[in-house]
């Protein structure tokens, strides 16, 4: 008789559909809700043929030394930092990632974090919400905001959605420069290899890299040369960005505001960034649309039965 393959999964699927899917081909363990979660790998480890996890969580070396029948490591998300990626090659295991799928969407909210923060849009949400306008209703009770068309972005990393923010930013007649690993030939923007000399010529700094090796790259030497008038985008790797050296910047004023969706220790958010006027905070949303994790899961689940079919996923990146 044929067994049904047992799937390990770590993270949960908000997509009702995709979650039915992956019931109806598999069985399927919800790591997440396991009480014994160790006595669960010594029993069911060695059945496990495909894990599904997210990049946040990824999945330690030590977990995939339990799952000698793993045929996949699939991720839910574009990180494969919390991945051993070393270990897997050696062990010629591939590991998914989705891709593509959300590139729109995180440029998306860049744009819409960087508009936000010039134009004071939640503070002006706020003004009106809490009736401040009614008791206060001379223009001159809110401060003048900042034009986000024709300023000059500064983009760091020009990938999948470096391009993508440029993109949009080139609609707003913004002129473009960017830093990255190297120039890149199929691009017409400008390429300036100093982060510090990109921030000093740019009005917004948006932060797209993928950061699997750099920490902590936009500090105060960047914030300083971005200056006053300069605005922070992140919508990539909390940890691109030294916090300290951020909260600083924004409590003195040295920069004009930054926009935020990501975080060195999330769900922790330094104080100094939650209660400043100057920041524009999201919780790690930029994925999150209906839109984007269906593509996601639909991608997580062709990952799996690729693998399971004794294909080379499609999206594998260590195969």
């Amino acid at each position: 008789m044929h067994m049904t393959p047992q799937i390990l999964q770590l993270n949960p699927i908000l997509i009702p559909a995709a979650n039915e899917e992956l019931a109806a081909r598999y069985q399927v363990h919800k790591y997440f809700e396991i009480e014994d979660q160790v006595a669960f790998l010594q029993q069911h480890g060695p059945s496990v043929e495909a894990v599904i996890t997210g990049g946040h969580t990824g999945i330690s070396r030590e977990m995939l030394e339990q799952l000698p029948a793993l045929k996949v490591v699939a991720v839910n998300g574009v990180g494969t930092d919390a991945v051993d990626l070393a270990y897997c090659r050696e062990r010629n295991l591939p590991v998914t990632a989705t891709l593509g799928a959300l590139t729109e969407d995180v440029a998306d909210l860049a744009i819409g974090l960087l508009i936000a923060a010039c134009r004071n849009l939640c503070a002006g949400d706020r003004f009106v919400r809490d009736g401040q306008w009614e008791m206060h209703p001379s223009p001159s009770a809110i401060p003048l905001a900042r034009r986000f068309s024709g300023m000059r972005v500064g983009i760091v990393g020009m990938g999948r959605v470096g391009r993508a923010v440029a993109t949009r930013a080139t609609a707003f007649g913004c002129p473009i420069c960017y830093t990255d690993m190297r120039a890149m030939d199929d691009v017409t923007h400008t390429f300036v290899a100093d982060l510090i000399d990109l921030a000093r010529d740019s009005d917004a700094l948006v932060l797209c890299a993928a950061a699997d090796k750099a920490e902590g790259i936009v500090n105060a030497a960047v914030l300083d040369a971005l200056g006053p008038r300069g605005f922070l985008i992140n919508v990539a790797r909390g940890r691109l960005v030294n916090e300290a050296d951020l909260a600083a910047a924004i409590e003195a004023g040295s920069i004009a505001g930054a926009g935020l969706d990501v975080f060195v220790d999330e769900p922790r958010v330094p104080l100094t960034l939650r209660q400043s006027d100057r920041t524009t905070l999201q919780a790690h949303r930029a994925s999150a649309t209906w839109e984007t994790r269906g593509a996601m899961a639909r991608m997580v689940l062709g990952s799996v039965a690729e693998a399971l079919a004794g294909k080379r996923p499609t999206m594998s990146l260590t195969t």
